[in-house]
């Protein structure tokens, strides 16, 4: 990831909350100014404009998520596994820092680093789960499954968010229906499911 000096981290910092509170067509750098506690002249010296630093921070966010969950199935080889734990780790996310999921929950569709986010890491795994027999579907139908899953994690942030489910009760949920899509047997997407799911390694 692109390092960042302390005064553009505290900018991309107050970005990000504005955005996940307001979205990009009522942030400005008056209110980026305030936010970050720095005058406008700093802004300016420090950021193109408001279209580059939202793409910025979605890329920032998008890489740290995916360099979290990537790390954390070093040790893990099941396409499977992978994949309800990939879900369940953004869900939880979201529970855990919710303008993180209000972002996610905002943008993800519309922003191409946060749709690579979802599908870059879920895209091989699918393509290796059909590959070895684990997983039943056409290949000509990833992108509908890609969808399906990005489509299903951001219906249950928004669930998780507006406190209409629990984070373990609509990760589950979406993971064990995600795999029975994909050929999964229903009382082992079940148990991959609702198996215990690890801590996010930190970022380096």
């Amino acid at each position: 990831m692109e390092s960042l000096n302390p005064t553009q981290r505290r900018l991309h910092q107050a970005a990000f909350r504005l955005f996940a509170e307001r979205g990009t067509s009522q942030v400005n750098i008056l209110d980026l100014a305030q936010a970050a506690g720095v005058a406008r002249g700093t802004v300016y010296s420090n950021i193109d404009n408001m279209e580059s630093l939202f793409e910025a921070v979605a890329g920032q966010l998008a890489a740290e998520m995916h360099e979290r969950v990537s790390k954390s199935f070093n040790s893990l080889s099941d396409p499977a596994q992978r994949l309800a734990n990939g879900i369940r780790f953004f869900i939880r996310r979201a529970h855990e820092d919710s303008q993180w999921g209000a972002f996610i929950h905002k943008f993800a569709m519309s922003t191409p680093a946060l749709r690579e986010m979802f599908s870059g890491q879920a895209t091989t795994d699918l393509l290796n789960g059909l590959s070895s027999g684990r997983y039943t579907f056409r290949q000509e139908q990833l992108l509908s499954i890609l969808t399906l899953i990005s489509s299903g994690v951001l219906g249950s942030i928004f669930l998780v968010l507006e406190g209409h489910r629990t984070w373990r009760e609509a990760g589950s949920d979406t993971a064990e229906l995600v795999l029975r899509a994909l050929g999964i047997p229903p009382q082992e997407a079940r148990a991959l499911a609702t198996s215990e799911l690890p801590v996010l390694p930190s970022p380096d």
